[in-house]
């Protein structure tokens, strides 16, 4: 018996098709067909419609390939970068989560 899968939120759903959407505008630019950047690729031409479409079951490595097919994979490299995750940042330089320990006064009485 399957498991209903959850659907993606809104956003995730929005996010993925803009990305879809340039992919797809990167390689208008450049002229190429669906099956030049499927063969530059090494990926069928319906997962470089499914990657234009923004499908979020679409494999990561899929995007990648398609990214790096055209040149632009190095921006992925700001995706995730702790160095840019304010949150993590602020909690990784405050007090919350570290553990405290009570002084404990020196009795030197034997």
């Amino acid at each position: 018996m399957r498991t209903a899968v959850k659907p993606y939120p809104d956003q995730l759903i929005a996010q993925s098709a803009a990305l879809g959407a340039r992919v797809r505008a990167a390689r208008t630019r450049r002229n190429w067909r669906l099956e030049d950047l499927a063969a530059r690729a090494d990926l069928s031409v319906k997962t470089i419609m499914a990657i234009e479409r923004g499908d979020l079951g679409t494999s990561l490595g899929a995007y990648l390939r398609a990214l790096w097919a055209m040149g632009l994979n190095q921006e992925m490299d700001v995706v995730a970068d702790a160095g840019l995750d304010q949150t993590g940042l602020t909690l990784e330089l405050g007090a919350h989560g570290r553990r405290v320990r009570v002084r404990k006064a020196v009795d030197n009485d034997f």
